[in-house]
């Protein structure tokens, strides 16, 4: 009989210490899944578009420091009209709003940025300019910067409003007024852009 009574509590005791495991990873698992939806939703609801968003950084957190990692890189989605910042491993460390080309205007495929880039300028012929410009390619004609101006250096409202909207550029890749003075001092010359 103390045989079949310590059999009988080695067997209690394996299913108590089974259903014990099976219950800790549910547990974790339900906790990992809520924590990723809670991520998921704070990383979507600070890129959103909004009337001002072109007067601010697009996240309320820090940008990355490009210096740490040579391996960073742009990614630029033209469907999702937004400017991410990742890192060797594909991980994005910020999202940017932006505002493509129109009509296939941007030009898709792999880059680097240029050794071009400056503070402002203006195009008479499209009767725009901007700001904090910094060139990834044909050496300044396709640009990462500011949303337009005007020949008075006054920002266009309507263009302003669309960022992260429309996709209503001549090529270029605008960006809100922090974003594109973070990439024109940030980002070094041969950092890997990605248009798709």
């Amino acid at each position: 009989m103390t045989k079949f009574k310590r059999a009988f509590a080695m067997i209690i005791t394996a299913v108590i210490v089974a259903l014990g495991l099976t219950a800790c990873g549910q547990s974790t698992s339900k906790s990992t899944a809520n924590k990723n939806t809670t991520t998921n939703v704070s990383v979507q609801a600070s890129v959103r578009p909004s009337k001002n968003a072109w007067k601010h950084s697009s996240e309320k957190k820090a940008y990355p420091n490009m210096k740490l990692s040579k391996k960073n890189w742009l990614d630029v989605s033209i469907k999702k009209q937004r400017v991410y910042v990742k890192n060797k491993a594909g991980k994005v460390l910020y999202t940017m709003l932006c505002s493509t080309g129109n009509d296939d205007g941007t030009p898709r495929g792999t880059f680097h940025i240029q050794k071009e880039r400056g503070s402002h300028f203006y195009n008479a012929s499209s009767k725009e300019g901007a700001n904090y410009w910094t060139s990834f390619k044909d050496h300044g004609i396709y640009l990462f910067h500011s949303v337009p101006v005007n020949k008075d250096g006054k920002y266009l409202m309507k263009d302003a409003h669309e960022l992260g909207k429309v996709a209503n550029s001549h090529g270029c890749v605008r960006l809100s007024i922090p974003d594109a003075k973070w990439i024109n001092s940030s980002v070094s010359t041969g950092t890997k852009v990605v248009i798709h």
